[in-house]
């Protein structure tokens, strides 16, 4: 997997537990962005949306973009489910009043 970083066209994608770590190594060790950015080979526009993301989440917002934190990860996954029993339970509703209307 011999990618050249340098192409435009090249756009490298990060799972949640590396953004996480990310932030921490700001956060917790007192490292710049600047330095975090230089050291890991990141541009420092998108540390910053990280560390943006990170703290909506921990002031109990959703923030933007895919959930970074492990809590935030799991309500969204609560809140998609709910979302899907909800449209079950409107279909069984109508199925059932089909149903009752086809009994009388």
């Amino acid at each position: 997997m011999a990618q050249d970083v340098k192409n435009p066209k090249f756009r490298r994608s990060f799972d949640a537990s590396f953004k996480l770590q990310v932030v921490q190594m700001i956060k917790a060790q007192g490292l710049s962005v600047g330095q975090v950015c230089q050291d890991m080979n990141l541009v420092e526009s998108v540390v910053r949306r990280w560390l943006g993301q990170f703290e909506a989440e921990q002031a109990g917002l959703p923030g933007i973009g895919k959930p970074i934190t492990a809590e935030q990860q799991r309500i969204r996954q609560l809140e998609s489910e709910n979302r899907q029993l909800r449209g079950d339970v409107e279909i069984l509703k109508k199925a059932s009043a089909f149903f009752a209307r086809e009994l009388r």
